[in-house]
Protein backbone atom coordinates (compact mmCIF):
# COMPACT_ATOMS: atom_id res chain seq x y z
CA UNK A 1 0.00 0.00 0.00
CA UNK A 2 1.09 3.54 -0.64
CA UNK A 3 0.69 4.85 2.88
CA UNK A 4 0.22 1.96 5.21
CA UNK A 5 0.57 -1.76 5.26
CA UNK A 6 -1.79 -4.32 6.64
CA UNK A 7 -1.23 -7.96 7.14
CA UNK A 8 -3.62 -10.83 6.86
CA UNK A 9 -1.57 -12.76 9.38
CA UNK A 10 -2.80 -13.31 12.87
CA UNK A 11 -0.13 -15.63 14.15
CA UNK A 12 3.31 -16.89 13.26
CA UNK A 13 5.35 -19.39 15.18
CA UNK A 14 8.44 -17.37 16.01
CA UNK A 15 8.61 -15.97 12.51
CA UNK A 16 7.83 -19.11 10.51
CA UNK A 17 5.02 -18.83 7.98
CA UNK A 18 1.95 -20.88 8.75
CA UNK A 19 0.04 -20.05 5.60
CA UNK A 20 0.63 -19.91 1.87
CA UNK A 21 0.48 -16.19 1.25
CA UNK A 22 3.09 -13.45 1.61
CA UNK A 23 1.97 -13.22 5.21
CA UNK A 24 1.38 -16.18 7.52
CA UNK A 25 -2.11 -17.40 8.19
CA UNK A 26 -3.68 -18.56 11.40
CA UNK A 27 -3.38 -22.06 12.79
CA UNK A 28 -6.37 -22.86 14.97
CA UNK A 29 -4.18 -24.93 17.30
CA UNK A 30 -2.32 -21.79 18.25
CA UNK A 31 -5.38 -20.05 19.64
CA UNK A 32 -7.14 -22.88 21.41
CA UNK A 33 -6.94 -24.56 24.76
CA UNK A 34 -5.44 -21.94 27.03
CA UNK A 35 -6.76 -19.18 29.22
CA UNK A 36 -6.41 -15.53 28.37
CA UNK A 37 -3.45 -13.69 29.86
CA UNK A 38 -5.03 -10.27 30.16
CA UNK A 39 -3.76 -8.41 33.22
CA UNK A 40 -7.10 -6.63 33.47
CA UNK A 41 -9.92 -8.95 34.55
CA UNK A 42 -12.39 -6.22 33.62
CA UNK A 43 -11.24 -6.10 30.01
CA UNK A 44 -14.01 -7.06 27.58
CA UNK A 45 -11.55 -8.41 25.00
CA UNK A 46 -9.96 -11.83 24.66
CA UNK A 47 -6.18 -12.18 24.73
CA UNK A 48 -4.59 -14.78 22.46
CA UNK A 49 -2.63 -17.06 24.82
CA UNK A 50 -0.43 -18.42 22.02
CA UNK A 51 0.42 -15.24 20.17
CA UNK A 52 3.86 -14.80 18.61
CA UNK A 53 4.76 -12.53 21.51
CA UNK A 54 3.75 -15.18 24.06
CA UNK A 55 5.80 -17.80 22.25
CA UNK A 56 8.77 -15.45 21.97
CA UNK A 57 8.66 -14.88 25.72
CA UNK A 58 8.97 -18.62 26.31
CA UNK A 59 11.92 -18.85 23.93
CA UNK A 60 13.74 -15.90 25.44
CA UNK A 61 13.18 -17.21 28.94
CA UNK A 62 14.81 -20.50 27.93
CA UNK A 63 17.70 -18.55 26.42
CA UNK A 64 18.17 -16.47 29.54
CA UNK A 65 16.90 -13.21 27.98
CA UNK A 66 14.69 -12.64 30.99
CA UNK A 67 14.65 -8.84 30.83
CA UNK A 68 13.62 -8.86 27.17
CA UNK A 69 11.01 -11.50 27.90
CA UNK A 70 9.56 -9.34 30.66
CA UNK A 71 9.35 -6.33 28.34
CA UNK A 72 7.54 -8.36 25.72
CA UNK A 73 4.72 -9.04 28.17
CA UNK A 74 3.55 -5.52 27.32
CA UNK A 75 2.46 -7.03 24.01
CA UNK A 76 1.60 -10.59 24.98
CA UNK A 77 -0.73 -9.54 27.81
CA UNK A 78 -2.91 -7.30 25.65
CA UNK A 79 -5.74 -8.24 23.26
CA UNK A 80 -4.99 -7.89 19.56
CA UNK A 81 -7.03 -8.76 16.50
CA UNK A 82 -6.69 -12.00 14.58
CA UNK A 83 -6.43 -11.76 10.77
CA UNK A 84 -7.69 -15.07 9.33
CA UNK A 85 -5.95 -15.81 6.04
CA UNK A 86 -8.02 -15.29 2.93
CA UNK A 87 -6.53 -18.20 1.04
CA UNK A 88 -8.03 -20.81 3.34
CA UNK A 89 -11.25 -21.50 5.20
CA UNK A 90 -11.39 -18.95 8.05
CA UNK A 91 -13.76 -21.05 10.13
CA UNK A 92 -11.33 -23.20 12.16
CA UNK A 93 -9.37 -20.32 13.65
CA UNK A 94 -12.49 -18.24 14.26
CA UNK A 95 -14.21 -21.10 16.04
CA UNK A 96 -11.13 -21.81 18.16
CA UNK A 97 -10.76 -18.18 19.18
CA UNK A 98 -14.43 -17.60 19.93
CA UNK A 99 -14.64 -20.81 21.95
CA UNK A 100 -11.77 -19.64 24.13
CA UNK A 101 -13.24 -16.14 24.38
CA UNK A 102 -16.71 -17.46 25.22
CA UNK A 103 -15.28 -19.51 28.07
CA UNK A 104 -14.11 -16.24 29.61
CA UNK A 105 -17.15 -14.16 28.67
CA UNK A 106 -15.05 -11.93 26.45
CA UNK A 107 -15.16 -10.54 22.93
CA UNK A 108 -12.82 -11.84 20.25
CA UNK A 109 -11.33 -9.32 17.80
CA UNK A 110 -10.99 -10.12 14.10
CA UNK A 111 -10.06 -8.46 10.82
CA UNK A 112 -11.71 -9.54 7.57
CA UNK A 113 -9.14 -8.75 4.88
CA UNK A 114 -9.78 -10.57 1.62
CA UNK A 115 -11.44 -8.12 -0.77
CA UNK A 116 -10.65 -8.77 -4.46
CA UNK A 117 -7.66 -6.74 -5.74
CA UNK A 118 -6.56 -6.19 -2.16
CA UNK A 119 -3.85 -3.57 -1.59
CA UNK A 120 -3.67 -2.68 -5.29
CA UNK A 121 -1.08 -5.39 -5.85
CA UNK A 122 1.43 -4.00 -3.35
CA UNK A 123 2.94 -5.48 -0.14
CA UNK A 124 -0.25 -7.25 0.95
CA UNK A 125 -1.49 -8.08 -2.54
CA UNK A 126 -3.99 -10.85 -2.95
CA UNK A 127 -7.57 -11.23 -1.90
CA UNK A 128 -10.43 -13.31 -3.23
CA UNK A 129 -10.33 -14.22 -6.90
CA UNK A 130 -13.64 -12.53 -7.64
CA UNK A 131 -16.87 -11.31 -6.09
CA UNK A 132 -18.43 -14.74 -5.75
CA UNK A 133 -15.32 -16.11 -4.06
CA UNK A 134 -15.40 -13.20 -1.63
CA UNK A 135 -19.07 -13.75 -0.83
CA UNK A 136 -18.36 -17.40 -0.10
CA UNK A 137 -15.42 -16.52 2.17
CA UNK A 138 -17.37 -13.92 4.11
CA UNK A 139 -20.20 -16.41 4.49
CA UNK A 140 -17.83 -18.92 6.08
CA UNK A 141 -16.39 -16.15 8.27
CA UNK A 142 -19.83 -15.14 9.51
CA UNK A 143 -21.06 -18.70 10.01
CA UNK A 144 -18.04 -19.44 12.18
CA UNK A 145 -18.82 -16.48 14.44
CA UNK A 146 -22.24 -17.96 15.21
CA UNK A 147 -23.60 -16.29 18.36
CA UNK A 148 -20.22 -15.50 19.91
CA UNK A 149 -19.34 -12.01 21.02
CA UNK A 150 -17.08 -10.66 18.30
CA UNK A 151 -15.84 -7.39 16.84
CA UNK A 152 -14.84 -7.41 13.18
CA UNK A 153 -12.80 -4.75 11.40
CA UNK A 154 -13.90 -4.99 7.78
CA UNK A 155 -11.41 -4.63 4.93
CA UNK A 156 -8.66 -2.20 5.90
CA UNK A 157 -7.89 0.23 3.05
CA UNK A 158 -10.72 -0.92 0.79
CA UNK A 159 -12.69 2.33 0.86
CA UNK A 160 -9.68 4.65 1.10
CA UNK A 161 -8.19 3.02 -2.00
CA UNK A 162 -11.36 3.94 -3.86
CA UNK A 163 -10.91 7.55 -2.82
CA UNK A 164 -7.20 7.81 -3.63
CA UNK A 165 -7.70 6.24 -7.05
CA UNK A 166 -5.58 3.15 -6.45
CA UNK A 167 -8.67 1.05 -7.03
CA UNK A 168 -9.71 1.60 -10.67
CA UNK A 169 -12.93 3.56 -11.05
CA UNK A 170 -14.54 0.72 -12.99
CA UNK A 171 -13.95 -1.63 -10.03
CA UNK A 172 -15.33 0.71 -7.39
CA UNK A 173 -19.04 -0.14 -7.75
CA UNK A 174 -18.42 -3.87 -7.27
CA UNK A 175 -16.16 -3.21 -4.28
CA UNK A 176 -18.77 -1.00 -2.63
CA UNK A 177 -21.44 -3.61 -3.29
CA UNK A 178 -19.30 -6.39 -1.81
CA UNK A 179 -18.57 -4.33 1.30
CA UNK A 180 -22.24 -3.60 1.80
CA UNK A 181 -23.10 -7.26 1.40
CA UNK A 182 -20.34 -8.23 3.82
CA UNK A 183 -21.67 -5.86 6.47
CA UNK A 184 -25.18 -7.23 6.05
CA UNK A 185 -23.96 -10.83 6.24
CA UNK A 186 -21.80 -10.31 9.31
CA UNK A 187 -24.55 -8.40 11.09
CA UNK A 188 -26.81 -11.43 10.79
CA UNK A 189 -24.77 -12.82 13.67
CA UNK A 190 -26.51 -11.61 16.82
CA UNK A 191 -23.45 -10.63 18.85
CA UNK A 192 -21.11 -9.38 16.14
CA UNK A 193 -20.10 -5.74 15.80
CA UNK A 194 -18.73 -4.54 12.46
CA UNK A 195 -16.54 -1.49 11.77
CA UNK A 196 -15.83 -0.63 8.14
CA UNK A 197 -12.33 0.75 7.66
CA UNK A 198 -11.87 4.40 6.70
CA UNK A 199 -8.10 4.86 6.46
CA UNK A 200 -6.23 7.42 8.55
CA UNK A 201 -5.92 11.20 8.75
CA UNK A 202 -2.55 11.32 6.99
CA UNK A 203 -3.91 9.41 3.98
CA UNK A 204 -7.24 10.92 2.93
CA UNK A 205 -6.67 14.29 4.53
CA UNK A 206 -10.19 15.60 3.93
CA UNK A 207 -12.56 13.12 5.60
CA UNK A 208 -15.48 14.49 3.60
CA UNK A 209 -14.09 12.64 0.57
CA UNK A 210 -14.84 9.37 2.35
CA UNK A 211 -18.46 10.09 3.15
CA UNK A 212 -20.16 9.07 -0.09
CA UNK A 213 -17.99 5.97 -0.69
CA UNK A 214 -18.65 4.84 2.87
CA UNK A 215 -22.38 5.35 2.41
CA UNK A 216 -22.36 3.44 -0.86
CA UNK A 217 -20.44 0.69 0.93
CA UNK A 218 -23.17 0.18 3.50
CA UNK A 219 -21.82 2.06 6.50
CA UNK A 220 -25.39 2.66 7.64
CA UNK A 221 -25.69 -1.03 8.47
CA UNK A 222 -22.38 -1.21 10.34
CA UNK A 223 -21.71 -0.33 13.95
CA UNK A 224 -19.22 2.26 12.79
CA UNK A 225 -15.86 2.74 11.10
CA UNK A 226 -12.24 2.09 12.01
CA UNK A 227 -9.26 4.44 11.72
CA UNK A 228 -5.47 4.25 11.77
CA UNK A 229 -5.29 0.50 11.13
CA UNK A 230 -1.60 -0.47 10.92
CA UNK A 231 -0.58 3.17 10.98
CA UNK A 232 1.08 5.47 13.51
CA UNK A 233 -1.07 8.61 13.64
CA UNK A 234 -1.56 9.93 17.18
CA UNK A 235 -4.70 9.38 19.18
CA UNK A 236 -5.37 13.11 19.21
CA UNK A 237 -5.12 13.55 15.44
CA UNK A 238 -7.13 10.42 14.75
CA UNK A 239 -9.84 11.28 17.25
CA UNK A 240 -10.26 14.73 15.74
CA UNK A 241 -10.51 13.22 12.27
CA UNK A 242 -12.94 10.57 13.47
CA UNK A 243 -15.25 13.07 15.11
CA UNK A 244 -15.40 15.11 11.92
CA UNK A 245 -16.17 12.03 9.84
CA UNK A 246 -18.71 10.86 12.41
CA UNK A 247 -20.49 14.18 12.15
CA UNK A 248 -20.73 13.78 8.39
CA UNK A 249 -22.09 10.24 8.82
CA UNK A 250 -25.04 11.06 11.07
CA UNK A 251 -23.12 10.35 14.25
CA UNK A 252 -21.64 6.95 13.35
CA UNK A 253 -19.29 5.66 16.02
CA UNK A 254 -15.69 4.62 15.41
CA UNK A 255 -12.68 2.76 16.82
CA UNK A 256 -8.98 3.66 16.65
CA UNK A 257 -6.01 1.37 16.18
CA UNK A 258 -3.57 2.53 18.86
CA UNK A 259 -1.28 -0.49 18.67
CA UNK A 260 1.89 1.30 17.55
CA UNK A 261 1.19 5.03 17.75
CA UNK A 262 2.77 5.79 21.11
CA UNK A 263 5.44 7.98 19.51
CA UNK A 264 3.30 9.07 16.59
CA UNK A 265 4.41 8.77 12.95
CA UNK A 266 7.94 9.13 11.61
CA UNK A 267 7.75 11.63 8.72
CA UNK A 268 8.45 10.00 5.40
CA UNK A 269 8.49 6.43 6.72
CA UNK A 270 5.24 4.47 6.88
CA UNK A 271 6.67 0.93 6.62
CA UNK A 272 8.39 -0.40 9.75
CA UNK A 273 9.49 3.05 10.94
CA UNK A 274 12.14 2.81 13.66
CA UNK A 275 11.73 4.29 17.11
CA UNK A 276 7.98 3.73 17.39
CA UNK A 277 6.18 2.68 20.58
CA UNK A 278 3.11 0.86 21.76
CA UNK A 279 0.14 3.15 22.15
CA UNK A 280 -2.97 3.34 24.32
CA UNK A 281 -3.92 0.00 25.80
CA UNK A 282 -7.08 -1.54 24.33
CA UNK A 283 -10.09 -0.16 26.16
CA UNK A 284 -13.69 0.87 25.74
CA UNK A 285 -13.22 3.61 28.33
CA UNK A 286 -12.46 6.44 25.90
CA UNK A 287 -14.26 9.39 27.46
CA UNK A 288 -15.74 10.23 24.04
CA UNK A 289 -19.27 8.98 23.30
CA UNK A 290 -18.66 8.45 19.57
CA UNK A 291 -15.32 6.69 20.11
CA UNK A 292 -16.21 3.12 21.05
CA UNK A 293 -12.72 1.80 21.73
CA UNK A 294 -9.00 2.02 21.34
CA UNK A 295 -7.94 -1.34 19.90
CA UNK A 296 -4.79 -3.12 18.85
CA UNK A 297 -5.89 -4.04 15.35
CA UNK A 298 -2.42 -4.36 13.86
CA UNK A 299 -0.61 -7.00 15.90
CA UNK A 300 2.47 -5.24 17.36
CA UNK A 301 5.66 -6.90 16.24
CA UNK A 302 4.40 -8.17 12.89
CA UNK A 303 6.24 -6.63 9.97
CA UNK A 304 4.76 -4.11 7.56
CA UNK A 305 6.82 -5.57 4.72
CA UNK A 306 10.34 -5.92 3.42
CA UNK A 307 11.46 -2.42 4.35
CA UNK A 308 13.77 -1.02 7.01
CA UNK A 309 15.24 -4.50 7.34
CA UNK A 310 11.92 -6.20 8.01
CA UNK A 311 10.69 -9.62 6.89
CA UNK A 312 7.65 -10.15 4.66
CA UNK A 313 4.38 -8.46 5.57
CA UNK A 314 2.79 -10.15 8.55
CA UNK A 315 5.86 -12.06 9.64
CA UNK A 316 6.72 -11.87 13.32
CA UNK A 317 9.76 -9.66 13.91
CA UNK A 318 10.87 -10.04 17.54
CA UNK A 319 13.41 -7.24 17.61
CA UNK A 320 10.91 -4.73 16.26
CA UNK A 321 8.40 -5.95 18.83
CA UNK A 322 10.99 -5.45 21.54
CA UNK A 323 11.59 -1.90 20.34
CA UNK A 324 7.87 -1.09 20.51
CA UNK A 325 7.70 -2.44 24.05
CA UNK A 326 10.92 -0.76 25.18
CA UNK A 327 9.75 2.64 23.94
CA UNK A 328 6.27 2.36 25.46
CA UNK A 329 5.42 4.78 28.23
CA UNK A 330 3.20 2.44 30.24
Amino acid sequence: MSRLIHTLAALAVLGLAAGCSSAPGVDEASVAGAASKSPDPASPFWVDPASPAAQQIQLWQREGRTQDAELLKKIADEPAALWPAGEIDPAPVIKAATASANAEGRTALFVAYNIPHRDCGQHSAGGAADGDAYRAWIGKFADALADAKALVILEPDAVAHIVDGCTPAESAPEREQLLGEAIARLKQQPNTKVYLDAGNPAWIRDPRKLVDPLKRSGIAGADGFSLNVSNFQTDAATKKYGLQLSGDLDGKHFVIDSSRNGNGPLPGVWCNPPGRALGTHPTTDTGVPALDAYLWIKRPGESDGTCEGGPNAGQWWPEYALGLASNAQG
